[in-house]
């Protein structure tokens, strides 16, 4: 199965046109020559964001490094983006150089974000480099491999978290991950690609029905329900584990 990019034709929700607009604005003010294309990904780009639930997730390719004025030139937009539209929870930043994004070694990483999971708003479209990408194991652990790594991460997080609101945060995060990364294992089989994390949940338990009441868990961790620590951690030290071990066999199998 060819899988097919996010439709560019179709216009972004109107509590969020806007907000691209300006974000692009500033983009254009703040690097000038120097920014090639921006692009958005996640729930904006594919038209499902929640009002004062979904980040605007942001790619910005440039010509060349800008890491002197990167952290004033974010900061600036994140906290002008606080003000005229609090219904936008985060603003979530990605960048990359032109030469990193057009090349071969980006075929798995920057070439299958751009050609199936963002859409171009501004600039060259460099996902126009690629060619339409078929689900494939190569796609699913370049994206959910680390996932031993986000796991021990966001464990020491959550027992660290001093507050509902930073703890809220990390458990939708690591609930996210966790659906994904259970979605890719059986991406061999299913041959399809899904970004929503609800999605990944509902066709992973096609392959592994007996997981259910794990799935369950972590849709309850997405919502707006702050979860007890104690239950958080349960889920990764034992569905998280099992994860992990799932993958290191997958990838003995399949290489």
């Amino acid at each position: 199965m060819i899988l097919s990019p996010i439709d560019p034709k179709q216009p972004l929700q109107t509590e969020y046109s806007q907000a691209v607009a300006d974000l692009v604005s500033a983009l254009r003010t703040g690097l000038a020559s120097n920014l090639h294309s921006v692009y958005v990904y996640g729930s904006v780009a594919r038209r499902c964001a929640l009002l004062h639930r979904s980040n605007l997730d942001v790619i910005i390719v440039s010509h060349q490094s800008f890491a002197q004025q990167r952290t004033t030139l974010f900061n600036t937009i994140k906290w002008q983006f606080q003000k005229r539209y609090p219904h936008i929870t985060e603003i979530n930043f990605k960048t990359a150089m032109v030469s990193e994004v057009a090349s071969l070694d980006s075929i798995f990483s920057w070439g299958f974000l751009l050609r199936h999971c963002a859409m171009c708003v501004y600039g060259e479209n460099l996902s126009e480099c690629f060619g339409d990408y078929e689900p494939s194991w190569e796609i699913a652990k370049h994206w959910n491999m680390d996932i031993e790594d986000w796991l021990a991460v966001y464990r020491n997080r959550i027992a660290r978290a001093k507050d509902d609101q930073e703890l809220h945060k990390s458990q939708r995060i690591i609930a996210k991950k966790m659906l994904r990364a259970s979605y890719s294992l059986v991406i061999p089989r299913d041959r399809n690609w899904y970004d929503s994390p609800l999605e990944c949940g509902k066709h992973f338990l096609r392959y592994h029905p007996e997981m259910q009441v794990e799935v369950e868990r972590l849709v309850i961790m997405l919502s707006s329900r702050v979860i007890p620590k104690r239950s958080i951690i349960g889920m990764i030290d034992s569905y998280g584990d099992w994860l992990v071990k799932q993958y290191k066999k997958t990838e003995f199998r399949i290489g």
